[in-house]
């Protein structure tokens, strides 16, 4: 796992790769990745920058911005493992039907977010077959 298990943590392992980007400090290959997401996500860079102790309910209405990140980072992984094998060409077929990386990874992420509730949902392992499928759907 490339992240530990509390919040705080992991919340301010962006903060501070966002800070150290921004202060033009070199960065480790994993904060270049975290940077690279945040990049990509602007209108994430107030919640980077202000207060990580922040809740992002559901009920809020609200995207968790640190959630969605980490999705990205954990799409970003499979495909560079191609794990489960056969979704890195799933991906390039994808994101040349849709138009890119960027927006492949969201409609991917759906297909992520869904498979890891269900594995928590009945605690089991992700079922990486029926997410393959998931993302051959798109």
């Amino acid at each position: 796992m490339i992240f530990g298990q509390d919040r705080h943590e992991l919340r301010k392992m962006y903060a501070d790769a966002w800070q150290k980007h921004c202060d033009k400090t070199p960065l480790s290959p994993l904060e270049a990745q975290i940077v690279q997401v945040i990049e990509d996500h602007p209108e994430y860079h107030e919640a980077v920058g202000g207060d990580l102790a922040k809740d992002f309910a559901v009920e809020g209405g609200r995207t968790n911005p640190f959630l969605h990140m980490g999705l990205h980072l954990s799409i970003r992984e499979q495909l560079a493992t191609d794990r489960p094998p056969g979704i890195a060409a799933i991906f390039r077929h994808l994101a040349d039907k849709i138009g890119g990386r960027h927006p492949a990874e969201h409609r991917m992420i759906d297909c992520l977010a869904e498979t890891l509730w269900e594995s928590q949902r009945d605690s089991s392992p992700p079922d990486e077959l029926n997410y393959l499928e998931r993302l051959r759907q798109l």
